[in-house]
């Protein structure tokens, strides 16, 4: 089988690639490296390229005549997205349609579509299930939210079948540490805590330390990687084996606060690295944690790394091994 994945020389996109290359499917990447790596691609070929070049995306799709597309091409900073909504929305959401456009005309019927707890917003419960409202409070998770209704509205209309995944936190590195998170700037809290540890940042800054938690500040459900793409190939099988369109939410059911993550960091790096804290962040909801009982009914998922520990393990050796080369 032929798998198209746009963005696969990003951070999920790479390890997405890794893991379809194992399974035996042929892979083409689609992707600007405007974010992403050429040497983060461990299989498959590359076409560097725009989702905005309607006519080379065009040309791609009909030379390799892929049997499902993986879509993670986007940017994710909720904070840039903020300021420069416009970037999103013409990236994050016009982008996507026309990618979509070029499929359904060419009878591409499998979509997987990369999405993101954000389009949430400040939830009303926690757990958040599926089924509880979307309603996104920035351009980032607006940019995703108005994809899904693209795809609700296909797959009605058109035939299209699509799988949305909704991550929460994706974290950790590839346990190979061939591949691993890497952003520029970077933003993810493991990562700068990890940086930190390495002497590359000044210390971490803890962004509120007031919230309605235990420890007083944000708990967030961290996904490994490996994890997470593996929920993917389980919803590229659902999708060849006849599965209707859906969207699932994809994390582990309990979260970590920052301090915890910290105190992890400490004990996995042996570095007592210097800590801040600051007043809260604008849009920073006190707890973000999946209800993922459907994924793991629907597709028979049962994560492996379900391990804060080994999460920043594996994020740890994966720094470390940049840092020397």
């Amino acid at each position: 089988m032929k798998v198209l994945v746009t963005g696969g020389a990003g951070y999920i996109g790479s390890h997405m690639v890794a893991a379809l290359g194992e399974q035996g499917y042929e892979v083409l990447v689609y992707d600007n490296l405007s974010s992403g790596y050429r040497d983060s691609l461990l299989c498959g070929s590359l076409i560097v390229g725009d989702l905005a070049n309607i006519l080379l995306l065009r040309k791609t799709l009909e030379e390799f005549k892929p049997h499902a597309v993986m879509h993670f091409a986007a940017f994710i900073q909720v904070g840039e997205s903020v300021r420069e909504p416009l970037k999103y929305y013409r990236n994050n959401t016009v982008n996507a349609i026309n990618l979509l456009d070029l499929i359904m005309d060419l009878d591409i019927k499998k979509f997987i579509f990369s999405s993101t707890a954000a389009v949430y917003g400040y939830p009303k419960r926690v757990p958040i299930t599926e089924s509880d409202p979307v309603a996104p409070i920035n351009p980032y998770g607006c940019s995703k939210a108005f994809v899904e209704k693209v795809l609700e509205d296909l797959s009605i209309a058109k035939g299209l079948r699509y799988v949305s995944l909704r991550y929460f936190n994706a974290a950790g590195a590839h346990p190979s540490t061939r591949i691993g998170e890497r952003h520029d700037p970077e933003t993810h809290l493991i990562p700068l805590v990890l940086k930190t540890a390495k002497g590359e940042r000044e210390s971490v800054v803890i962004h509120g330390t007031d919230y309605p938690t235990p420890d007083g500040t944000c708990i967030r459900d961290y996904i490994h990687v490996m994890d997470l793409v593996d929920a993917h190939i389980r919803a590229l099988e659902y999708l060849f084996d006849g599965g209707t369109s859906d969207a699932f939410n994809c994390g582990y059911g309990h979260g970590h606060s920052v301090r915890q993550v910290l105190d992890v960091a400490r004990k996995v790096t042996g570095v007592d690295f210097p800590i801040r804290e600051s007043d809260r962040r604008e849009g920073d909801a006190p707890s973000l944690i999946a209800d993922c009982s459907k994924i793991k009914q629907k597709f028979n998922w049962t994560p492996r790394h379900d391990d804060l520990n080994y999460i920043v393990k594996t994020a740890w050796d994966w720094e470390r091994k940049v840092r020397r080369s």
